[in-house]
């Protein structure tokens, strides 16, 4: 989708990569195709091998953890949702052409959702309640802790770090109100979930307008789960929110947590993928203008 490098530390990764690794470590794979796959994620590249497997490569150091991560729990977590997550087949070693554990997945169907051309808002509000509130549902003993499952405080100098590079771009005093009020809600207080925390478009597979599938879980985990809640900001448009919130009932002081998580991940992407991410920093530039014209 993009020749641009996203990240400093990114690895070299291209078809002719993917076909020497397949060949070399499963060669009774080694006759189908292999096509780069369209995406907007940020810490893997995909490549769809014959027509129904992907292969999944970390493109930086930082995403390599998530392959053993996912090989782990996604087996476990999946018998509990609501629709498909990625099945992992089987698990690539590191090579002298490229140093980190990669992996295969079965294909699943879907395209991403566009936020400007969604078929059924209120179904997908609706579907994505049902999924969040599955997952939430799973017995998190022995649970890793999810990075993201923390009190919004902890994200505090980074969102004002982005706030400052974002001064003319974006109305700052507006966002930053709003940033502050989410501080102010008191923390959430219970026992540690299961999230996916990191529920965008570019990792969800829609079909006929409704959720088809759930994919990229290297920051599922453990802890406060008001992460997931950026859904609504991120995806769904204000007419459907409300289906969203209902479903999974909640509250007020919650709500605004969400609505801060949102805006946060979005000021901190606007400036680091301006250039090297279109379709991330398009989304970003939209999440900020719904939440800041968001008056829940």
């Amino acid at each position: 989708m993009r020749a641009v490098r996203m990240h400093a530390d990114e690895a070299d990764i291209d078809e002719t990569l993917v076909r020497r690794l397949v060949a070399e470590q499963f060669p009774d794979w080694s006759g189908l195709s292999v096509e780069p796959v369209e995406s907007s994620g940020t810490d893997n590249a995909m490549y769809r091998l014959g027509e129904e497997m992907v292969v999944r490569l970390p493109r930086i150091p930082g995403a390599v953890n998530g392959v053993a991560h996912e090989l782990r729990w996604l087996p476990r977590l999946a018998a509990h949702l609501p629709v498909p997550v990625p099945r992992p087949l089987r698990e690539g070693r590191p090579t002298p052409a490229y140093p980190w554990p990669w992996s295969v997945y079965q294909w699943l169907e879907g395209t991403n959702p566009r936020v400007d051309s969604l078929a059924d808002p209120d179904g997908l509000a609706e579907d994505l309640a049902e999924f969040v509130a599955a997952l939430r549902a799973v017995d998190p003993i022995g649970g890793p802790a999810a990075e993201r499952g923390v009190p919004l405080a902890e994200r505090d100098a980074p969102t004002r770090a982005a706030l400052a590079q974002l001064e003319g771009e974006i109305d700052v005093a507006a966002a930053t109100a709003v940033w502050e009020e989410a501080l102010r809600v008191p923390e959430r207080r219970g026992p540690a979930v299961w999230m996916h925390a990191d529920l965008s478009p570019g990792n969800l597979l829609t079909v006929d307008g409704r959720l088809g599938a759930v994919i990229d879980f290297a920051a599922a985990g453990t802890g406060d789960p008001t992460v997931d809640l950026i859904v609504a900001w991120n995806l769904l448009p204000a007419s459907a929110r409300g289906v969203f919130r209902e479903r999974l009932d909640v509250d007020e002081a919650t709500w605004i947590r969400g609505r801060g998580w949102a805006l946060s991940i979005a000021l901190i992407q606007l400036p680091y993928y301006r250039h090297t991410n279109p379709v991330l920093a398009a989304n970003a530039r939209h999440v900020i203008g719904e939440v800041l014209a968001d008056p829940s």
